[in-house]
């Protein structure tokens, strides 16, 4: 089982997208993505409360696709007041720190992680540069706030392993943009795998980009079903299928392990 939990639903402002449930249902198809944890790109972008209310009716009973519930730090009243609201929509919180013009380690941030542990949420959170350490600093500072530093530092991934000494209740998410070489295996070689979580950024960006580093990094079998899935349904406490047969025909071994030469497509997953 593949469980994405780095994942966006709604269209972009900068290319043109259908931004539907189906739209990422199709994506998830394509890559054999079991369930996708997204959050609302017009709540991570612009509004907030229309956004999250929006996520919520679009996925519905969808078991497909989890809501991550955007919280903007700048206005903690409003989050607090619409996720008493809509609660049961949500898996877990979205904590952008650029958009959303709130460091990581600011005292707004650990406000922000206070509101996701009173509500025993798991924050993913928007992490680049050595900001990643800065997060796992207010993370150790916050009681019972469990947060996954997004993109891993993005081109700071070699302060990783750093960062979980800093507390351990940190997780990383390594999916980014630029794919530079050997990175996912260098960090899970200086780390425990069950701190590791698997994450796309789709539909910002197309998910060959992470299922190829993940590929790469050529991942034991045990830290291939914890990165992949059980760490997530860990950390997130995913109510699935109860060992039934999930709703779609694709799995980890199909796209991630045929190595015959061009069974896997230009882009090196099918």
């Amino acid at each position: 089982m593949i469980v994405d939990v780095h994942g966006h639903l709604g269209p972009w402002f900068f290319f043109p997208s259908e931004g539907t449930a189906a739209e990422n249902l199709r994506v998830m198809d394509t890559y054999g993505i079991d369930v996708q944890l997204v959050s609302s790109v017009e709540a991570v972008a612009y509004d907030p409360a229309a956004g999250n209310a929006a996520l919520a009716g679009a996925i519905g009973d969808e078991p497909r696709l989890r809501g991550l519930f955007v919280i903007d730090p700048r206005d903690l009243a409003a989050a607090e007041q619409q996720l008493d609201e809509l609660r049961g929509s949500f898996v877990g919180a979205k904590i952008h720190t650029h958009y959303s013009a709130t460091p990581a380690g600011s005292p707004a941030m650990a406000d922000a992680l206070r509101v996701c542990a009173d509500a025993d949420l798991p924050a993913l959170v928007h992490t680049w540069g050595t900001e990643i350490l800065d997060l796992a600093d207010t993370v150790a500072s916050v009681p019972g706030v469990r947060a996954i530093a997004g993109h891993m530092g993005g081109p700071a991934w070699r302060l990783a392993p750093e960062a979980l000494t800093r507390t351990d209740r940190l997780w990383l998410e390594p999916c980014y943009s630029r794919p530079d070489a050997g990175r996912v295996r260098w960090v899970l070689d200086r780390v425990d795998p069950r701190r590791m979580l698997f994450g796309t950024d789709s539909t910002l960006i197309d998910p060959a980009l992470a299922f190829g580093a993940i590929r790469a990094a050529h991942l034991s079998a045990e830290e291939e079903r914890l990165v992949m899935s059980a760490n997530a349904i860990d950390l997130f406490g995913l109510d699935l299928w109860r060992g039934e047969e999930p709703p779609t025909a694709l799995h980890l071994t199909g796209p991630l392990k045929d190595e015959r030469p061009g069974a896997n497509g230009p882009h090196g997953v099918s």
